[in-house]
């Protein structure tokens, strides 16, 4: 480190050091008279620079004392020698800083033996006097002199002296005078020290002839000597409280009292003491503080105490001033009494089948102070109420203990019932030898004509839900209390919500009169409650509960409660949507589920995150157009037990999540305007559908051709939904071979059929030819009847059928009735299914009873032609595209 560095942490060092020794000067000059009485104040040390902190001061010297603020005194009468006295005073901080102040006393009387010129040449010490001191109240004679006063400017200037400040120009005004060419001060009159502890006024020293101050002003000050002229007063109430039965010692309070005398002298230094009730209690000498003597103290003998007290100032000298007060002490009550009951055995009369009534009022006696907890009693029954029947509370304004009935007593069960009760405080008992009182009770039951009475006053009885109606369930049955018979009670139903329980009249059996159903309404907690009521011959009657527990089935599979759900379609993303499930069954026979995709749904939608559990994640496997998509789904409970639902899935442009986008418009133009718009979109469809049909019935004629295909006969599966121009107005239908006895004869036929046209047959058996009749359709001629086909079904002919011919007659038959019924589905009459029009597009409905088309080609029953009428709403369409305009009634 460099010699710079250690310079300035020296300095440091010097100036913290100096700052803690500059707290208090370390030098005290004072002059003082020879002879100093006992409480003289010789002079003070400053510790204005000490801070707030509290300081502890001592002097070495037993002949002096030094008080907090720094103010030295004399403890006793002593003399000061002519070379003057001296001693040092120790001050000490907080902190644990000390320092020592040489105090050096000096007589003024070596002084005033001095000559006037040594006076005049030595003025600017006598300028600078010390403390002057006064005496209260002083009897005079006045004026008196106290000191002179001088300047060195004197031996120059002609001077004289003035004086100013309190005690001569303001209150108290003209106490102190000075003699202007001398500079000698005098005081006129006595001051009250209480009132006028310390004077400080100004000396000033100014030229005869100019009147100009040629010194510094003087401050000089006065100390008035304190006289013990006040006796000690009781600075707080004479009030105080002690518990009583406390212990010797306790304290029960604290006298205070104040001096107006010179604090910290023996002016002020009070001594207290007691007058009477020095037998009961004691009071410290000096700190006014009073304890019980003894701890036989009884509140309830006497609850208040008064003693006199008398405090003296001057440590209780004889030659004191003193004082005297009157203290009252109160005892606090404590709880050393327990309650006691006036009587020794109480008795009383009940009436049997009551409940709720005031049986008897038990007074208790207590002599701790009424209305606390001391004195408040609370009873309690410890014997003889085992069962419940009685319950006993507090009268709060007499203090009497009321013994109810809570529940009806029996007389044939019991005809005097004894009890036992006890009464205690609400506070413990404290300092005390007694126990808390018992008092015994005796209650006659007298006898009442009862009604019957139920085995148990509750039934309860498990029953699981959905037993057959009649099932007897239980027995619910009472018996006359006095008889202790049954004998011609019976029983009737006071409340059966559902109507599930019958009760038989004369035997109280219970039996299931409707399905019990655990999810009903009127279950709760899976309990289902009745009251019965049982009336004897004298019409008494008795009321008792059934408590239908019932026990769960799987008889509720998972549902949907909310099925038409809202997904809206995000450009680039594909959105989801949660299916919740309910199960109104219990556990094991509800939740978790497990959700599975119909067949139909597969590939299209998907199910995320498949784990069992109350709902599921509906997520699009494939991009959707906006519109409404029907989705199948299986939802099982626990046991596997559940049905496919139909989840109706809207998927749209959303204005709000949730709400379609169409949905919002329609709540913002009103009901009236979504009408309109609903109505002019109706008539535009309208308009359409007008111009397809117009477009659609014109078509070229139906060719016919003799080519034969290789089909078989079978209708061919086209891609074309509407009738497309090749089939509008002609069809080429070619049937198949047939074998005729094993298959030897080869059979070609060649069948066109139109409107009001015939068709011709021909048949070639080996090497020659077969050839029927031409036959006119839907005429008379040569017509074929099956027996159920006939009286006109499909139209107003009757057909033979081919019976016992070979396999190309039973086709001829099955063509004929097929011809038949595309007639009698291309007629567009009322009462048909909607599902029967035809379609623009390739949707034809779900479901089809007839199943596919290509049946018609199966001949495994060869002999039946029901399978015609099996043939449902597919087949309307089928038919309009097979018939010409002129069998369609089209010109």
């Amino acid at each position: 480190m460099s010699r710079s560095g250690l310079f300035y942490i020296s300095l440091l060092v010097l100036v913290l050091r100096y700052s803690v020794e500059s707290c208090v000067q370390r030098h005290v000059r004072a002059q003082v008279p020879e002879r100093l009485q006992a409480g003289y104040v010789v002079s003070k040390v400053n510790l204005d620079h000490c801070g707030f902190g509290r300081l502890y001061l001592v002097s070495n010297d037993p002949d002096f004392a030094v008080q907090t603020d720094g103010t030295i005194l004399t403890a006793d009468v002593i003399t000061v020698p002519d070379d003057g006295k001296s001693f040092w005073v120790l001050v000490q901080d907080q902190s644990g800083h000390k320092w020592k102040v040489d105090v050096n006393l000096s007589p003024i009387d070596q002084v005033s033996q001095k000559s006037s010129s040594a006076v005049l040449r030595r003025a600017k010490r006598r300028w600078s006097p010390p403390p002057l001191s006064i005496k209260e109240n002083d009897k005079g004679p006045f004026p008196k002199e106290l000191e002179s006063i001088g300047s060195d400017s004197s031996v120059n200037y002609s001077i004289y002296y003035t004086i100013e400040g309190p005690g001569i120009t303001t209150t108290p005004i003209n106490l102190f005078s000075v003699v202007p060419n001398t500079g000698q001060l005098k005081v006129h009159y006595a001051v009250d020290r209480e009132e006028y502890p310390q004077l400080i006024f100004l000396a000033h020293a100014k030229d005869k002839y100019t009147n100009q101050e040629k010194d510094q002003p003087l401050p000089i000050t006065v100390n008035v000597e304190d006289e013990n002229d006040n006796a000690p007063e009781f600075s707080s109430p004479l009030i105080f409280t002690v518990e009583e039965q406390s212990n010797p010692g306790t304290v029960v309070g604290k006298v205070n009292a104040t001096d107006r005398d010179e604090p910290n002298t023996p002016h002020t230094r009070i001594r207290y003491s007691l007058l009477n009730g020095t037998d009961l209690f004691t009071i410290a000498d000096f700190s006014g503080l009073i304890t019980s003597r003894t701890g036989t103290l009884d509140r309830e003998t006497q609850d208040r105490y008064f003693v006199r007290i008398e405090i003296k100032d001057m440590g209780g000298a004889s030659n004191g001033l003193s004082n005297q007060g009157l203290a009252t002490i109160f005892l606090t009550d404590i709880n050393d009494n327990p309650p006691t009951f006036k009587e020794s055995l109480y008795k009383a009369q009940v009436q049997e089948n009551q409940a709720d009534v005031l049986v008897l009022r038990i007074p208790v006696d207590d002599k701790d102070l009424k209305g606390t907890p001391n004195w408040k009693a609370v009873y309690e029954i410890t014997k003889g109420n085992e069962s419940g029947n009685f319950w006993i509370r507090t009268d709060p304004a007499t203090n009497e203990g009321l013994l109810y009935v809570a529940k009806p007593l029996d007389r044939e069960k019991q005809e005097v019932v004894k009890l036992e009760l006890m009464a205690r405080n609400e506070a413990p008992l404290v300092r005390s030898s007694s126990s808390w009182k018992k008092v015994p009770i005796e209650l006659t039951v007298t006898d009442v004509d009862e009604g019957p009475e139920f085995s148990v006053p509750i039934l309860r009885l498990k029953v699981k839900e959905n037993v057959p109606n009649g099932t007897l369930i239980g027995t619910y049955t009472a018996v006359d209390p006095e008889t202790k018979s049954s004998k011609g009670i019976k029983y009737y139903k006071l409340t059966d919500p559902g109507s599930w329980i019958n009760v038989m009249l004369t035997t109280g059996d219970l039996k299931v009169a409707n399905t019990i159903d655990r999810e009903s309404p009127l279950v709760y907690n899976s309990t289902y409650n009745i009251t019965v009521k049982a009336v004897d011959e004298s019409q008494k009657t008795g009321t008792g509960t059934v408590l239908i527990l019932i026990e769960d089935v799987n008889d509720n599979v998972p549902v949907i409660p909310k099925p038409d759900l809202v997904v809206c379609s995000k450009d680039g993303q594909r959105s989801t949507i949660v299916v919740d499930a309910v199960d109104y069954d219990e556990r094991p026979y509800s939740g978790p589920f497990t959700f599975e995709l119909g067949k139909e749904s597969q590939g299209k939608w998907n199910i995320k995150d498949p784990k069992p559990g109350t709902s599921v994640v509906l997520e699009q496997a494939v991009d959707m157009p906006n519109g409404v998509y029907q989705v199948p789904l299986l939802v099982k409970d626990l046991q596997g037990v559940g049905e496919e639902q139909i989840v109706s899935v809207r998927v749209c442009k959303c204005a709000n999540e949730g709400v379609c986008a169409a949905q919002s418009i329609s709540s913002r133009l009103g009901v009236w305007a979504v009408l309109a718009i609903l109505l002019a979109l109706l008539l535009l469809l309208l308009l359409c559908l007008l111009f397809v049909l117009v477009c659609s019935t014109k078509g070229e004629k139906l060719r016919m051709t003799d080519e034969y295909d290789g089909t078989g006969g079978m209708l061919l599966k086209s891609n074309t939904e509407a009738p497309g121009e090749e089939v509008k107005d002609a069809l080429l239908v070619t049937p198949g071979s047939g074998v005729d006895g094993g298959g030897a004869n080869i059979v070609h036929q060649n069948v066109v059929g139109a409107a009001g046209g015939a068709f011709g047959q021909q048949a070639i058996h080996g090497g020659s030819m077969y050839q029927g009749g031409t036959q006119g359709y839907m005429t008379n001629q040569s017509m074929f009847s099956s027996g159920q086909y006939g009286g006109g079904f499909y139209g107003t002919s009757s057909y033979n059928k081919f019976s016992d011919m070979s396999t190309l007659d039973t086709w001829r038959t099955n063509e004929l009735y097929l011809d038949n019924k595309l007639v009698y589905f291309g007629k567009e009459e009322d009462g048909r299914f909607a599902a029967d029009l035809l379609k623009s597009y390739g949707y034809e409905g779900v479901g089809s009873p007839a199943g596919s088309v290509g049946c018609c080609s199966v001949l495994s029953n060869q002999d039946s032609l029901d399978f015609l009428d099996s043939l449902g709403p597919k087949f309307r369409t089928l038919a309009d595209v097979c018939m010409s305009k002129a069998e369609r009634g089209e010109q």
